[in-house]
């Protein structure tokens, strides 16, 4: 039987509300993002690896994953799904146990994609995932590339190239389809339709506001690292304000000590 928290995470794709991630990279923001109404919270690889200082693309260490995973959840009331990129690992043995050890940290959700190779090695990472960590305890979202990194000439290449790597996903066990850089509603209208799983899509300027993505089919919308980008340029701002003698200007838009340290009363 799955957790409570995995199930939950599971059924929220299977209703007619659109799920909202948000994407957060440390305890206070995932616990801020929960407080603000998110139903669940997922990590940006991105914004992870920059605020434990690594580029994004492979660069971070496992175990630095695992320990930001455990500081997340430790207090978490909702669920959490973490991108694990591609694995960081060609090895379908390795990745499998490096999402069982997600699972184990208390994530409830993983993220993992294709980038530029074959859907082959991917669809097998997925089913030595799948065959590891069990039938529904933990959600597998797979991730193509083909939008986003241009993997096909946009038009019918693009979308013959992500509905058979769709087909190869689902077939390995996956649980939802991630097409980020996927922007057009004909297009979007097109794979939902096509795609046995629930279709999450990344925010990017210019694509549909969330009820007309629900309409073309999209379950589940992702922040990406919009959220963390968006931060960091207020404290750039601020930042910016306190060298030139303007530092009263923070305490405008800051949040109260007491509201944020009272997230992690235990």
């Amino acid at each position: 039987m799955p957790s409570p928290l995995a199930a939950h995470f599971r059924d929220l794709h299977h209703r007619h509300e659109v799920l909202l991630l948000p994407n957060a990279w440390d305890a206070a923001s995932a616990h801020i993002q929960a407080r603000a109404g998110a139903k669940a919270v997922a990590t940006s690889s991105a914004a992870l690896c920059w605020a434990l200082g690594y580029q994004d693309g492979g660069a971070l260490p496992v175990g630095e994953l695992l320990s930001a995973i455990r500081r997340i959840v430790r207090t978490l009331a909702v669920p959490l799904t973490v991108d694990i990129e591609d694995g960081y690992s060609d090895s379908p043995e390795e990745v499998a146990e490096l999402a069982a050890e997600v699972l184990r940290c208390g994530a409830v959700g993983i993220n993992i994609e294709d980038g530029t190779a074959p859907s082959e090695i991917l669809a097998e990472k997925i089913q030595a995932i799948r065959s590891r960590t069990g039938a529904a305890e933990l959600f597998i979202n797979a991730r193509t590339d083909v939008y986003l990194r241009s993997l096909a000439p946009e038009g019918p290449e693009a979308m013959a190239m992500v509905k058979a790597r769709t087909k190869d996903y689902a077939s390995a066990g996956a649980d939802g389809l991630f097409v980020p850089g996927l922007v057009q509603t004909a297009d979007i209208e097109q794979i939902a339709s096509a795609a046995r799983l629930p279709l999450n899509l990344m925010l990017l300027p210019g694509l549909p506001d969330a009820e007309k993505l629900g309409r073309a089919g999209m379950r589940r919308l992702s922040a990406g690292p919009a959220v963390f980008l968006s931060a960091y340029a207020q404290l750039e701002a601020d930042t910016t304000a306190l060298m030139a003698g303007e530092g009263e200007r923070i305490f405008s838009r800051a949040l109260p000590f007491a509201s944020v340290n009272a997230l992690f009363a235990q």
